[in-house]
């Protein structure tokens, strides 16, 4: 949350009550940065690696070391603040974040208080086709503690300094969200940018984005009321389960009459329940001071010019790039850039059928279904763009209907050595393009219904329907249906 005790809420008219209560959500995330390297030292970040082989004396704080700022994590801060729209600090300032645990080997945390190097900017996304919004207060660097080790150790902990120095840029935003399902999508869509910009690979499950959620509930225009935060969220599911919770659980209390605590919790995923871990402390508690083994970070513009030249095309910029040049709607575009092999099928698929909307149709349809069902991305998926767009083509162009076109679909799916047309040819699924044949099936069905004839010129529409589906059973599904609409009204005016 920010630094400040009393942050400045959006005025949410359409916020969802849960019990005649108002949820109020801020998130604080550490992104793991991407460096070969630590923050302060040259010790491999590698993932893995035998316990307490991966800390070199300064991560273990011996005497007479000294730290050194690593210039690839704050060119990775820099893209982060350019990808969100935020102000990056000319001068920030390393502070000493004083706390006692056994995995932190100097007694502090070396991080970012007062100034931080990123500051402001703005995350979008969309939940339920309604565009949303998160307000960032700041990301600043700082270096990770190690780990404990409790589960391979009988009454005894040990304790595994290779994390230990491993950078971190810390992301924190206002309290804005209302829901467990707004947070979800606040944190899906911050996980997409900061993988698609390559600062964090984003693997959550070793730890590399790990999302702490600040939870309070209150009564609607009532005071604020006390928070406690859940810990180390390590899967979009969980999240949801552990807010749910914890909201249920403050209302109980409240209701009950008993006062909320400000805590740190954890969430037990076969439990489904949070339990506090300890009291959760303020900023005062820490006794942040200055660094005086580090001088102020100083980025001058020429080196954010630069940063920012090298970097890829923005998902918000290559979804405004869709809506402008394939003509896509603002949601739809949003969607097709959801990760960057996923823009990059639809325009590969694009390329080849020349139907933006229709690519994009099947793409967040039929295909995202499949790959949902097999719990795969899209770069697992067995049907190449290619493919798909020359699917797509023999849909456009007439070839086969939307009814073939899946059985089409599920044969290429399943064996990656078929094609378009061979498969289009072997099960017999090409449209009927002979007129008079078509005619003729279409006069027989006439002929024979005269009661949906009589109502369909009485005014029924859904007797055409009936009359349509006649007609396709007679050609075996070949027909098109457009052709046969347009037949039938032409014949019965």
């Amino acid at each position: 949350m920010s630094q400040s005790n009393t942050p400045i809420l959006l005025d949410r008219p359409d916020a969802p009550l849960v019990g005649g209560y108002e949820v109020i959500i801020g998130f604080e995330t550490h992104a793991q940065l991407s460096t070969q390297s630590k923050i302060f030292s040259r010790a491999s970040t590698a993932f893995g690696a035998e316990p307490n082989t991966q800390a070199c004396a300064v991560d273990l704080a011996l005497p007479g070391t000294l730290p050194v700022m690593n210039k690839g994590a704050v060119e990775r801060a820099i893209q982060f603040g350019l990808a969100i729209g935020a102000h990056i600090a000319p001068k920030s300032i390393f502070a000493r974040k004083n706390y006692f645990y056994p995995d932190l080997p100097k007694g502090y945390q070396i991080s970012q208080f007062e100034i931080p190097v990123v500051q402001g900017g703005l995350i979008e996304f969309f939940l339920n086709e309604k565009k949303m919004s998160v307000r960032l207060v700041r990301a600043h660097l700082e270096e990770d503690a190690g780990k404990s080790l409790h589960e391979d150790f009988v009454g005894q902990s040990g304790i595994d300094l290779n994390r230990a120095g491993t950078p971190l840029l810390e992301i924190v935003t206002e309290p804005d969200m209302r829901s467990s399902a707004e947070a979800v999508a606040y944190a899906k869509e911050l996980h997409k940018i900061v993988t698609w910009i390559g600062i964090c690979d984003g693997n959550m499950q070793e730890g590399s984005f790990r999302c702490d959620a600040n939870v309070s509930v209150r009564r609607p225009g009532g005071p604020l009321g006390t928070r406690r935060e859940i810990k180390n969220l390590n899967s979009f599911k969980f999240m949801q389960q552990a807010i749910d919770y914890e909201v249920r659980w403050q209302i109980e209390q409240i209701e009950d009459s008993h006062k909320i605590q400000q805590a740190t919790v954890l969430f037990n995923p076969d439990t489904g329940e949070t339990r506090a871990m300890r009291t959760k402390e303020d900023a005062a508690d820490y006794r942040y001071f200055p660094d005086p083994d580090l001088p102020p970070l100083c980025i001058a513009q020429s080196w954010i010019d630069e940063v920012r030249s090298h970097m890829a095309e923005l998902p918000r910029a290559m979804a405004a790039r869709f809506e402008y040049s394939y003509g896509l709607s603002e949601y739809d575009a949003t969607q097709l850039t959801q990760s960057l092999a996923l823009s990059n099928y639809f325009e590969a698929a694009t390329k080849v059928c020349g139907q933006a909307k229709l690519a994009g149709n099947w793409i967040m349809g039929e295909l995202s279904r499949r790959l949902n069902n097999q719990d795969i991305g899209i770069e697992q998926a067995p049907l190449k763009a290619e493919t798909l767009g020359a699917l797509i083509t023999r849909i456009s162009d007439g070839t086969i209907s939307n009814n073939a076109a899946r059985q089409v679909f599920e044969v290429l799916w399943e064996d990656a050595t078929a094609t378009v047309d061979g498969v289009i040819e072997s099960q017999g699924l090409r449209q009927m393009n002979d007129t008079g044949a078509l005619e003729k099936i279409v006069d027989d069905v006439i002929a024979a219904n005269a009661k949906n004839v009589s109502e369909f010129k009485a005014g029924n529409e859904k007797a055409l329907n009936a009359l349509v589906g006649q007609i396709m059973k007679a050609s075996k599904g070949k027909a098109n249906p457009q052709q046969v609409n347009d037949l039938l009204r032409a014949k019965l005016r």
